[in-house]
C-alpha cells in the first residue's frame, strides 16, 4: 500500500486556532468545498446525520458569540460551521438506499437488510442520539483536516450553551449541537502545537489496561 506523507504532515502540523484574521473573508464557494469534503466522512449505513449551519453574518456571529459564552473566535473567523447531528437521521435511510441501488453502490436486496438492522440498532432515542453526536464528531474532524490542506485554520468549541443557541438560529429539536468549528485565516502569530501524550500512555494491545 502506497504511503502519503503529505497528508501525515499535515495530520501533524495542524492545530487547534483561537485567533483569526477578522479582515480575511470566505466566500460561499469555498464554504461549500468545505462542507463537500466534510460529507466524504463514513457514517453507520452510510446514514450521514450530519447537517450544518455556516455562520458568516456579523450580526449573527454576534449571537454566536454569546451562546458561545464569549468565545472571540466565532466572530473573528471568517466563518463558524454549527455541526449538527440528525436525530431522526434514520428516517432519510430509504432515499439514501435508493440512491445508492440506483448508482450500483449497493444492491437491493442488501439496501433492505440495512434498513431492518439500522432501525433496530438505532431504533431507541438513546441510540440515535450516540450515532448523531458521533457522526458529527467525525464530520467534524473531516471539516478540519479539510480545511488545513485548503490553507486554512481552524477550531473546535465545544463549550457553548446548547438551549440559547438552538433559539438563536432556529434549530430544530430533531438536530443535536454536536460542535462548533471555526475557519479563517490565521492571525500573523507563531503557534505552538500542545504536546500529545506518548504511544505508550494511550495504547494497548488486546486487552485494556488502567493508565
Amino acid at each position: 500500500m502506497s504511503r502519503d506523507d503529505s497528508f501525515l504532515e499535515l495530520l501533524r502540523r495542524r492545530t487547534s486556532i483561537e485567533t483569526f484574521d477578522p479582515t480575511r473573508p470566505l466566500d460561499e464557494v469555498a464554504i461549500r468545498e468545505l462542507v463537500s469534503d466534510a460529507i466524504c466522512t463514513p457514517s453507520s449505513f452510510n446514514i450521514q446525520h450530519w447537517r450544518f449551519v455556516a455562520v458568516t453574518d456579523d450580526a449573527e456571529k454576534q449571537s454566536l458569540c454569546e451562546a458561545a459564552y464569549g468565545q472571540r473566535q466565532v466572530v473573528d473567523a471568517a466563518v463558524t460551521f454549527i455541526v449538527l447531528g440528525d436525530l431522526l437521521g434514520l428516517e432519510k435511510l430509504p432515499e439514501i438506499n435508493k440512491r445508492a441501488v440506483e448508482c450500483g453502490a449497493l444492491p437491493e436486496g442488501k439496501a433492505q437488510a440495512w434498513e431492518r438492522l439500522a432501525q433496530e440498532i438505532y431504533g431507541s432515542a438513546a441510540a440515535a442520539r450516540d450515532e448523531a453526536m458521533r457522526s458529527g464528531s467525525l464530520a467534524s474532524m473531516t471539516l478540519m483536516l479539510a480545511a488545513e490542506a485548503r490553507g486554512y485554520a481552524s477550531g473546535a468549541l465545544s463549550g457553548f450553551d446548547p438551549q440559547r443557541l438552538c433559539r438563536s438560529f432556529d434549530i430544530d429539536d430533531r438536530y443535536l449541537p454536536v460542535l462548533l468549528v471555526a475557519v479563517g485565516y490565521p492571525k500573523a502569530t507563531a503557534t505552538t502545537r500542545q504536546p500529545r501524550l506518548d504511544v505508550d500512555e494511550v495504547l494497548s494491545f488486546n486487552r485494556a489496561r488502567r493508565y
